[in-house]
């Protein structure tokens, strides 16, 4: 029987180990790699090249962020899954492309490993609750809108800080202040009505997805 090979990040090593527990009972799936930060992640998904990665979104330094677009800009074959707190659902659910898989904390031992499986048949599973999805699919609109209000300037720090850059790193590579950068955040998140650089980067990354995806070629 062909394994299921995973690597899980998280920032809390209890959560570490609650997963390793509930996987390691299931005989078809092998956790290859625990990682606590995105640097080990990403290590891990370059050199074992797992079938999925189960992330944190909420690491620090924007961990989240770097793995997807990782994982999008080489092309990597791992699917990403973020393991996400209910209270953070709606933001990351209109953050993340739709190649990604949204499993909520709460979810009980048997349902996860029920949905990691169906996430390995090739499918992708997210939060099924109605008024839920509703708020996030309002929610992901409104970003959209307010991405075509950003100026030039916006999309280049928006860009930046996808890259995983502080305020004083884009602030150096623009040749301006941090408090500058601080100022055009804030416009920013207020355009599309988001509250963390977590969110922008992963609508940074989304965006440059979208524009740089092959287009199909029409048959005569």
């Amino acid at each position: 029987m062909r394994r299921i090979s995973v690597v899980i990040a998280d920032r809390h090593p209890v959560v570490l180990e609650g997963l390793s527990k509930v996987l390691g009972a299931a005989a078809d799936f092998n956790i290859v790699a625990s990682c606590s930060d995105a640097a080990s992640c990403i290590e891990a998904i370059r050199s074992l090249a797992p079938d999925m990665a189960i992330v944190d979104p909420a690491m620090p330094e924007l961990a989240a962020a770097k793995i997807l677009s990782t994982v999008n800009s080489e092309n990597r074959s791992t699917h990403l899954v973020f393991f996400v707190a209910s209270e953070d659902c709606e933001l990351v659910f209109s953050a993340t492309p739709v190649t990604c898989s949204i499993i909520l904390r709460n979810t009980d031992p048997e349902a996860l490993v029920q949905s990691l499986r169906h996430i390995a048949n090739g499918h992708n599973v997210l939060p099924s609750t109605p008024s839920d999805s509703i708020v996030s699919r309002e929610q992901g609109m409104t970003s959209e809108t307010g991405l075509t209000a950003l100026t030039e300037r916006e999309r280049q720090i928006m860009r930046l800080v996808s890259e995983g850059l502080s305020n004083k790193e884009i602030g150096r590579r623009l040749n301006t202040t941090d408090g500058t950068i601080k100022v055009h955040l804030h416009n920013i998140f207020q355009k599309l009505e988001i509250s963390n650089r977590t969110v922008l980067a992963a609508l940074a990354i989304s965006q440059h997805d979208r524009a740089t995806a092959p287009r199909e070629k029409t048959q005569d």
